[in-house]
């Protein structure tokens, strides 16, 4: 079921917000100060192209730094790039079949509002299943 969602994601929206995490990317990375700010785009850009079967988590270790880092990503691009996940989601949710891919669009706008300080992950190795299946 993963694998489906991530094809029909990749067609309707994966590719286009990639596209915009990568050229965030790209910007930020020309620009020596924000390098950081650049590999995390690429980090969620990564993200945002096949999400299912993955997911993002807190990192505890984050402090301050994040918290600063983060305002500086939202005046640099994050605003816009969670303006396209809101439209994206808005169009997705349209159809009965876009709904559940409009849904994780939406997930994505906090992630595009704070990027640093989270980590994706595999939901199979560390993800909140490993409990069940005894891992």
């Amino acid at each position: 079921m993963r694998l489906i969602l991530n094809i029909l994601w990749l067609v309707l929206s994966g590719f286009w917000l990639f596209l915009g995490y990568l050229a965030a990317g790209v910007v930020l990375c020309i620009l020596i100060i924000t390098i950081p700010w650049g590999i995390a785009s690429f980090r969620i850009g990564f993200y945002a192209l096949w999400p299912f079967g993955r997911e993002t988590v807190t990192k505890p270790t984050s402090g301050i730094g994040s918290l600063l880092g983060n305002i500086v990503w939202v005046v640099l691009a994050g605003w816009w790039l969670a303006l396209g996940h809101i439209f994206t989601g808005i169009l997705l949710c349209v159809t009965i079949i876009g709904i559940p891919l409009g849904i994780a669009n939406f997930k994505l706008v906090p992630v595009s509002l704070m990027p640093l300080g989270t980590e994706v992950r595999d939901i199979r190795r560390g993800g909140p299943f490993d409990k069940t299946l005894g891992r």
